[in-house]
């Protein structure tokens, strides 16, 4: 069975829409609550892909959040094991950084609608025509500005970049969250001591008047990931041996 690492940086932010739609393809997935335990997957080989969720805090914050490093070292170990790497939000700045982006904590609530436009380079990339006019909601902790060697595929109405994909194809980053929903947004403002931005209550009422539009673009999303990223492919997974223990003989 196929089977992915989630890693949640926050309590509200989760799947959302995108566990129904793993769960119709008989994907399997776990979650590693690193805001809580600090734990990430011990091993690339014992999954098939690698997805990292929005939070609230910035890739910066090393001092205040020491695991934000670790998670750098995992996604190198997935892309070193040609396992697929999908960041929304924060998970999208962290593998910018992890290909060597310029991070900037401003502004610190990167948090707005805009029309999704398709570059030149996603002109024959399956997820930017999917996305391409469509309106998507952008959520991130900070920016970061793409080395000259990364073209985004997705840009804003401002030509400012939402996705891309590393030339070698083993991750997409995407500052815009599909796998956002009204109630996620609800579950942001409650949750306690949690900095929100300050048109946050702009969101949401977009949030739930685009709601319709917004599910069929997660729908197309998730199946542009699906074919680029090859997620319906099973990888070689370490065989697990059991020790046979001989009738008689002390365990």
């Amino acid at each position: 069975m196929k089977h992915f690492a989630v890693v949640q940086h926050s309590y509200s932010e989760f799947l959302g829409v995108i566990e129904s739609q793993l769960e119709k393809r008989d994907i399997g997935f776990s979650y590693f609550r690193v805001f809580l335990t600090q734990d990430l997957p011990s091993s690339a080989l014992t999954f098939d892909a690698l997805f990292l969720l929005g939070g609230p805090m910035s890739p910066l914050e090393t001092e205040k959040y020491p695991w934000l490093e670790q998670e750098l070292h995992t996604i190198a170990a997935f892309r070193k094991a040609g396992r697929p790497v999908v960041g929304f939000g924060l998970g999208a700045l962290l593998i910018a950084q992890q290909v060597g982006a310029e991070l900037s904590l401003e502004p610190y609530h990167n948090a707005y609608f805009t029309t999704a436009h398709a570059t030149e380079t996603g002109r024959d990339d399956p997820l930017a025509q999917a996305v391409d006019g469509r309106q998507v909601m952008v959520w991130s902790p900070g920016t970061a500005k793409l080395p000259d060697s990364v073209t985004p595929l997705l840009v804003d109405d401002d030509g400012n970049w939402i996705a891309f994909r590393p030339e070698d194809g083993s991750a997409m980053a995407l500052l815009f969250r599909p796998e956002m929903k009204p109630g996620l947004i609800e579950d942001i403002l409650m949750e306690e001591d949690r900095e929100t931005p300050d048109n946050i209550g702009e969101l949401l009422a977009q949030a739930r008047e685009l709601w319709p539009e917004m599910q069929k673009t997660t729908d197309q999303v998730l199946v542009a990931l699906v074919r680029e990223l090859s997620l319906m492919s099973e990888r070689r997974k370490p065989r697990v041996f059991a020790l046979n223990v001989a009738p008689g003989n002390p365990q």
